[in-house]
Order: structure tokens, then C-alpha cells, then sequence
């Protein structure tokens, strides 16, 4: 059984390590403490940088999922904090009711294929969803396992294909990771899926960690900037933290493993892409409603405290800039201001 394991890890790290599409680095993991206390860290790696700012979405608001044709619409239910790259598209974020969406680069997807008359959902836009509509993983989950719309996603400004899946996160630790492959949707629900990183698709990196969990990580863990290396340290490390109530002693825990899985500013590999460098990291405390953020940039980590924010629709969209080299530290809630709305991508101009 060992020797099969282990032939699935070099199969899929050898696919992945031939692989010649660009691709990013993330990592994602989640801590389950004890009294309710859940932290979700994560890593944003890429070989260039994403101009990211913050946003504070109010409840109450209607939208559509796409700007034309068949398509989802919504009003929103729940307030939320959201991180949204080039302007034009939600990554991550976490809701008033400590729900959290991560999206992951996995280039293995396939959202719909040709023929596919559903009404789309703009990947743009697709965490946000999430986040607007649901409090927890077994809500989102009902609801996407109807597949009730296909996902349109256009590429990225620099060329890159928008190929992502997602992990969600509530405030009992239960997960959901979401993958579209060959055109239908996998879903893996519950509180064992604590971490995602990128490719392979999510059953085939299960197998190659249950190789490694067989050797154990006191004796040797993978140290490569790989995907599947990420994944199995990033297990072990935030399995092996202590389990406790204490915020600032998990909180402290968690920025430690995402350091872990980090790649040093700088660093690229030509003939493998998917070795970036990390951006920022952000880490979510569920229970206690608190976003930390930190810029590879800077040297300051600061915080947006949800449960000292209103999120009723009069408030409307407020924006903290950190795209132009900003530098906050300590909370972070007054710093926001009134913003246009975000001007979600839909296709290439």
C-alpha cells in the first residue's frame, strides 16, 4: 500500500514538474483550537505582483454574476471583509458571520464544457457569492452541489488562465474544498480538510500526504517550494500545534506555519513557474471575527476587527488602499474609506 502511495507522489510530482503553465504558489490551512477558536491562515504567491487592497462589502446590496445574458443574482445577506486583486476580483475574504473563502490557483480545472447553456458566475465574482450568501460550509454546500451555474473566467491581465478552486471554512472548523474537474464539480466536506495548496487536484494530493504521514514528519518533511511539499508540512505543522483557547498563542502558531510554506521575495525559477514568490499572507480569526493581514513588503501586521464594523447597506463600500505601498499597523478600521464599487472583471476588454 506504502509502495502504491508513493507511486501516485512521484507520478503526480513529475506531471506537475513538466507542466509549462504559469502558475502560483498558495497555501492554506486552518487551525481548530479548543472553546470555538478556528484560525484560517493563508498564503498569495505569485511571479509578480498583484496589486491587492482591502474592502468592507455591506449587506443588502444586489448583484448579478455576470454583466449580460443568464446569470445569478443575489442580495447580499451578510457583510463581509474581502481582499481583491487588480481591482477587478475577489481572492479571499471573510464574512460577518466568520465564514471564509479562499481561492487557490489549480491549473487541473476545467469549469464547464463546450455546449453548457447554465447561467454563469464571472470567477471574479465567485467568492463573493459565497461569502454574501451563506454562514456556513454546510449551507454553501447544499447549495453548490445542485451546480446550478457554470463558471466563466477570463484570463488574467497578464495572460494567465483563471483556473482556481476553493476552500471554504466556517466557524466550527468544518471545510469544503471545491474543484472543478472535466467540467463537473468535487466537492470534499469536513473538518479534516484543514489544508490546500494547488496541483494536483485534491484526491490525488490526499494520496501523496497519506505517503508522507506514513513516514511522519518528525522523521524527514519535504522541503521544496512544490505544491504537494507545501501541502504535506503545512498538515503536519498545524497538526502538531497545541490545541488551545488562548487567541494569541494559536494566532501565533498559525503566522508560524504560513511562514513556513512562504517563498522568499525574489525568488523565481524559469523553467518552473510554479515556484513564486510569496506576496502577503492573512490570517482569520473565525471566532473572535478578527482579518490580520500582512504585506511581504512591510513590516507591520495589522488587523480589521468585524465586530467593531457596521455592515448595513447605508454604510456602503469602504476601501483600505494598499496597492501603493501604504503601511498600516496595529487595527485598521479607521483607516477605510467610501469607494466606488469593485468593477468585477467579466472578459478581457
Amino acid at each position: 500500500m506504502k509502495h502504491g502511495m508513493f507511486a501516485v507522489a512521484l507520478a503526480a510530482a513529475a506531471l506537475w514538474g513538466t507542466a509549462g503553465t504559469p502558475s502560483d504558489a498558495c497555501t492554506r490551512a486552518v487551525y481548530i483550537g479548543e472553546n470555538g477558536l478556528v484560525i484560517t491562515g493563508r498564503t498569495m504567491d505569485w511571479r509578480e505582483n498583484i496589486p491587492t487592497d482591502l474592502y468592507l462589502l455591506p449587506r443588502g446590496v444586489t448583484y448579478a454574476g455576470y454583466d449580460r445574458g443568464s446569470t445569478v443574482r443575489w442580495t447580499s445577506k451578510y457583510g463581509s471583509i474581502v481582499a481583491v486583486g487588480y481591482d477587478m476580483g475577489v481572492s479571499e475574504g471573510m464574512n460577518e458571520r466568520g465564514l471564509v473563502v479562499n481561492l487557490l490557483y489549480l491549473p487541473e480545472t476545467v469549469y464547464s464544457l463546450p455546449g453548457d447553456t447554465r447561467p454563469v458566475m464571472g470567477v471574479s465574482i465567485w467568492a463573493q457569492y459565497v461569502l454574501d450568501n451563506f454562514a456556513s460550509v454546510s449551507e454553501a454546500v447544499a447549495e453548490l452541489q445542485q451546480d446550478r451555474f457554470r463558471i466563466d473566467a477570463p484570463a488574467m491581465p497578464n495572460g494567465s488562465a483563471s483556473t482556481l478552486h476553493m476552500a471554504i471554512t466556517d466557524t466550527t472548523g468544518n471545510s469544503a474544498i471545491i474543484e472543478y474537474l472535466d467540467g463537473k464539480i468535487s466537492i470534499h466536506e469536513g473538518k479534516q480538510y484543514q489544508v490546500m495548496t494547488n496541483a494536483p487536484s485534491y484526491a490525488k494530493q490526499l494520496a501523496i500526504n497519506e505517503y508522507w504521514q506514513s513516514i511522519g514528519g518528525l522523521k524527514m518533511l519535504p522541503g521544496t517550494n512544490r505544491s504537494s511539499d507545501r501541502f504535506t508540512r503545512a498538515a503536519f505543522y498545524i497538526g502538531v500545534l497545541p490545541r488551545t483557547a488562548d487567541d494569541r498563542t494559536a494566532l501565533a502558531g498559525v503566522f508560524g506555519v504560513m511562514r513556513n510554506v512562504s517563498v522568499p521575495l525574489g525568488i523565481s525559477t524559469p523553467d518552473q513557474p510554479e515556484i513564486s514568490s510569496t506576496l502577503w499572507r492573512s490570517v482569520s480569526d473565525q471566532k473572535n471575527r478578527v482579518y490580520y493581514f500582512e504585506s511581504t513588503l512591510s513590516p507591520n501586521t495589522f488587523w480589521v476587527n468585524l465586530k467593531a464594523l457596521k455592515f448595513d447597506a447605508k454604510q456602503g463600500v469602504r476601501q483600505l488602499s494598499l496597492s501603493n505601498g501604504e503601511l498600516y499597523s496595529g487595527e485598521a478600521n479607521k483607516n477605510f474609506k467610501l469607494s466606488k464599487p469593485i468593477g468585477y472583471l467579466f472578459r478581457l476588454p
